[in-house]
C-alpha cells in the first residue's frame, strides 16, 4: 500500500477505556521509528456488567458498530471485547468477522475486519504455542469459556487464574503493575508463552517487558494480538516477537 495514514476503527463495549489507550500507545510507539501515521475512531456498543447475558446483547449490536465505522472509511475494523466472542460458542471469531465484514460490503466500503478472539489465537500460533497460562479479570465461569475456546483451537492450557471482577470498570482500573507479582501465581513452568491478559479491558502493557524478561519464554496479551493483526491486515507486517518487542517498536 502507498498509503501511509491509516485509520483504525474499532468496535468496543461502552464500558471498556483501555482498548483505545492500549492500541494507540503500541502504534504510537512505531511512529516513533516508521514512517505511518494512525487516527483512532470508535464505536460502542452498551455493556457494564462482563456477564454472559450481557456480552450476548453487547455482540448483537456489534454490526451497527461496523456500519458506522464503515461510513468513516477507516482502514481496519477491530472487535475489541475478547470474551464476548468467545462466550458466543468455538470458533465464533470467523462467523463475527464474516458478519461484520458483510456490513461493509452493503455500505459500499468493503474493509478489513478482526477480533480481538481471533487475532489471540493467530497470534499465539505465530508463537508456535503449543501449551500456554493466562490471566483474565473475569469470574471463573468465563475464565471456563476462554479456556475452553482456546482449547478447541488447539491450545493446551497449563494454568489459568480468574481475578473474578464482574464490574467492566473496575476491570479497567486495574493497576497493571500488579500483574508482575500476579504472574507468580501462574504454574508457567510447562506453558510456551504466557497470555498476560486474556482480556482487551485490562490493562497490562507496562508489565509485559518485564515480565518477558524475567521468564525468559514469550508474554503476549490480547491488545497486543489484537495490534498486530491489524498491521498485517493494513499490510504492515512487523518482524517483531507479539510481545514486548512490538510494545518498544524494536524490529
Amino acid at each position: 500500500m502507498t498509503n501511509r495514514n491509516f485509520k483504525i476503527g474499532q468496535i468496543v463495549p461502552s464500558s471498556n477505556t483501555t482498548m483505545e489507550t492500549e492500541i494507540p500507545a503500541i502504534l504510537r510507539a512505531r511512529e516513533d521509528i516508521l514512517p505511518e501515521r494512525f487516527t483512532f475512531h470508535s464505536s460502542r456498543m452498551r455493556m457494564k456488567k462482563v456477564t454472559k447475558s450481557e456480552l450476548e446483547l453487547m455482540d448483537a449490536d456489534s454490526l451497527r458498530c461496523a456500519l458506522e465505522l464503515s461510513d468513516a472509511h477507516v482502514d481496519v475494523i477491530g472487535y475489541a471485547c475478547l470474551v464476548a466472542i468467545m462466550s458466543m460458542g468455538n470458533g465464533y471469531h470467523v462467523t463475527s468477522q464474516n458478519n461484520l465484514y458483510e456490513q461493509t460490503v452493503k455500505n459500499e466500503y468493503p474493509t478489513s475486519v478482526i477480533t480481538s478472539a481471533g487475532a489471540l489465537v493467530e497470534g499465539l500460533h505465530t508463537l508456535k504455542a503449543k501449551n500456554i497460562a493466562i490471566i483474565t479479570p473475569y469470574m471463573k465461569p468465563l475464565t471456563k469459556l476462554v479456556v475452553d475456546y482456546l482449547t478447541d483451537q488447539g491450545f493446551n492450557v497449563v494454568d489459568s487464574i480468574s481475578l473474578e471482577i464482574p464490574d467492566n470498570l473496575e476491570v479497567a482500573a486495574q493497576n497493571p503493575e500488579n500483574l508482575k507479582e500476579i504472574y507468580k501465581k501462574l504454574d508457567t513452568d510447562k506453558a510456551d508463552v504466557v497470555v498476560l491478559s486474556a482480556c482487551v479491558q485490562m490493562p497490562s502493557l507496562p508489565s509485559v517487558d518485564f515480565i518477558e524478561k524475567e521468564l525468559g519464554k514469550p508474554v503476549t496479551t490480547a491488545s497486543i494480538c489484537t495490534t498486530y493483526k491489524m498491521l498485517k491486515e493494513l499490510g504492515l507486517e512487523t518482524k517483531s516477537t507479539i510481545g514486548g518487542e512490538l510494545l518498544s517498536g524494536r524490529h
